[in-house]
């Protein structure tokens, strides 16, 4: 069965809109501005883990029909274990609350009145936030229509109108690269784009996409993986195109003004730049719609989920207790969620990323039953570690040894590790056949 063109577009559409949420939008401007005339290799390496891996993602979760049938290759404990972390984290732990802050702390808050409590309307906004996004995620049903159709055209004109505006009206600068985009920019984009949260957020969604082509009367697996396939391309397109745009806006300002404290405040000064103290509805209207509709994809699919996992509470009670949660989580503030964030990145995307590859390949690996253990495991250790380093606490001797790896400076110590063990599986897999046939 083939699914018509008009749907495998709304669907394209709202994966775009499920990924499209607070880092998406703040990131690639500060990119931009930071690396300067070295943006363009920056932005490769932030597209391989904001748009590439992350359309991966959804296409091997969708082949192994969820993240925890995925991650049983590695081990039951660790499936179960690795996707309440992922949910956790990238829903009302993490990126639920992050993505509801972000609007309000950099399109609304700067305008308030002189005097004004922000405490108190950051707490109005994200009531009216949270109550938007819980109407639309129960009628789960309707959620195609929703953002397909309405909520991400209407986020895509907005950013166009800017671009074009950009274009013909703002000031262009480009300025020598930051100290840290300039001996290995690649990398550094890499890096940056952890901060999307995509990759792990992928790991969400595949199973999202997988039921909706259920929804419109695809049965078949090969049918649903390959229009799995074409709306992620679709969808990776759009992102390329968007962040490129946001880019390229950052890097024709890093000479215009001073490097700023974050991405959200770099895009802020490019409004103001274009559209003077006016820009401030426009710039409150793209964030919003923007965190919106990453907000009701998270809280939809993870309370799917929770609701299958724990059978007694039903998915409108999820619904409820996610989106209770992520308000109270969102009225901490934005500085104190990003500063939670990295470390907690850093510690789960190696794996993410390690999971994805060998899922893409895992017609090598089926009859090696070492692979995904020990890869993983490797992989994680180096990353945790990485991160308790880079959060600031003592690891002395284990500190010093991980030091030694190649690139664990710059985040990617757990690739040679992650290469390793993989090549130890084989051998221990050759090891153990050897040994049995000698029997």
């Amino acid at each position: 069965m083939k699914l018509e063109k008009r749907k495998l577009l709304v669907v394209s559409v709202m994966l775009f809109a499920l990924f499209f949420g607070a880092g998406n939008l703040i990131f690639p401007p500060f990119l931009g501005q930071n690396a300067g005339s070295h943006t363009f290799p920056a932005m490769l390496g932030f597209l391989a883990t904001a748009v590439v891996l992350p359309v991966l993602g959804v296409v091997v979760v969708a082949r192994f029909d969820g993240l925890q049938r995925l991650g049983q290759q590695v081990g039951r404990r660790f499936a179960l274990v690795f996707t309440v972390l992922i949910y956790l984290s990238i829903g009302p732990g993490l990126g639920i609350p992050r993505a509801a802050s972000v609007p309000f702390e950099m399109a609304v808050a700067p305008y308030l009145p002189d005097g004004a409590n922000a405490a108190v309307w950051m707490a109005a906004y994200s009531l009216v936030f949270f109550l938007v996004a819980l109407w639309l995620c129960l009628n789960p049903g309707k959620l195609v229509d929703r953002i397909g159709r309405g909520l991400t055209p209407a986020l895509l004109v907005l950013l166009a109108v800017l671009l074009f505006s950009f274009l013909f009206r703002g000031k262009t600068l480009i300025a020598a690269p930051q100290e840290a985009y300039r001996q290995a920019p690649f990398l550094k984009g890499f890096a940056e784009g952890y901060n999307t949260m995509d990759t792990i957020a992928a790991l969400n969604f595949g199973l999202v996409i997988s039921t909706t082509l259920g929804a419109f009367g695809l049965k078949e697996k090969r049918d649903k993986m390959r229009c799995t396939v074409l709306a992620g391309v679709l969808a990776g397109t759009i992102l390329v195109l968007v962040y490129a745009a946001l880019a390229y806006m950052g890097m024709c300002s890093s000479g215009v003004y001073e490097i700023q404290e974050n991405g959200a405040w770099t895009l802020r000064c490019i409004v103001y730049q274009v559209f003077g103290k006016t820009g401030a509805v426009l710039l409150a209207a793209i964030f919003t719609l923007a965190c919106l509709t990453t907000c009701v994809g998270l809280i939809n699919s993870i309370s799917q989920y929770f609701s299958v996992l724990f059978r007694r509470v039903s998915y409108r009670a999820w619904v409820l207790i996610i989106t209770f949660f992520s308000f109270l989580v969102c009225n901490l503030g934005l500085n104190m969620i990003l500063s939670i964030s990295v470390p907690i990145l850093n510690a789960i995307y190696p794996v993410a990323i390690v999971l994805i590859l060998l899922g893409l390949s895992h017609r090598l690996w089926k009859k090696n039953r070492y692979a995904y253990p020990m890869t993983v495991a490797g992989t994680a250790a180096v990353s945790i570690v990485y991160a308790l380093d880079g959060a600031g606490v003592p690891l002395g001797f284990f500190g010093r040894a991980f030091d030694k790896l190649p690139l664990y400076g710059m985040g990617f110590g757990w690739v040679s590790v992650a290469g390793g063990m993989l090549l130890l599986s084989l051998v221990l897999k050759l090891a153990v056949r050897r040994k049995s046939a000698g029997e």
